[in-house]
């Protein structure tokens, strides 16, 4: 049986491809838009721009349990593609895919992001039903602040 579980998003931005290639990026931004889960970037990369090759781990509180999960650049290509990957961490594996284009002076940013939660069928069945609507929220409220930023103009990236 394939346990993988995927969550595709498609957000559109009144700004250029690099201002939100760099922002999708931020390890800063990224802390902000999940305040709400006590997010801290506790090693590697934890602040500026994450880039190829590069790891950070983070640290937060999801379902009121502190977890630490630990993420690598592993495929760049600025200002069109990036994607990070699981190193360590709770899930079984998981992959999230970060894809620009730009029409007419928009950005359409794509999320695809691919897991697979841990402990068989039981993992796969809570992934389903629970973990898939609980990722996919925080990854349209992490959006969400993307785009609040990148419309904003308030935008100076920090390498």
């Amino acid at each position: 049986m394939h346990r993988q579980i995927t969550i595709i998003l498609h957000t559109t931005i009144n700004a250029p491809v690099e201002r939100v290639f760099d922002l999708s990026r931020s390890i800063d931004l990224h802390i902000q838009s999940t305040k709400h889960t006590d997010e801290e970037a506790i090693a590697g990369r934890t602040s500026g721009l994450i880039g190829m090759g590069e790891t950070v781990t983070w640290r937060a509180r999801h379902f009121g349990i502190r977890q630490t999960l630990t993420s690598k650049i592993t495929a760049f290509n600025r200002p069109w593609h990036f994607t990070d990957e699981m190193v360590r961490g709770a899930f079984k594996s998981f992959r999230h895919e970060h894809w620009f284009t730009q029409t007419n002076g928009q950005t359409t940013m794509k999320d695809i992001f691919y897991f697979e939660a841990p402990l068989g069928w039981p993992g796969w069945l809570l992934g389903r039903w629970i973990l898939k609507r609980y990722l996919t929220n925080l990854l349209i409220k992490r959006n969400e602040v993307i785009k609040q930023v990148a419309e904003s103009g308030d935008y100076s990236p920090a390498n």
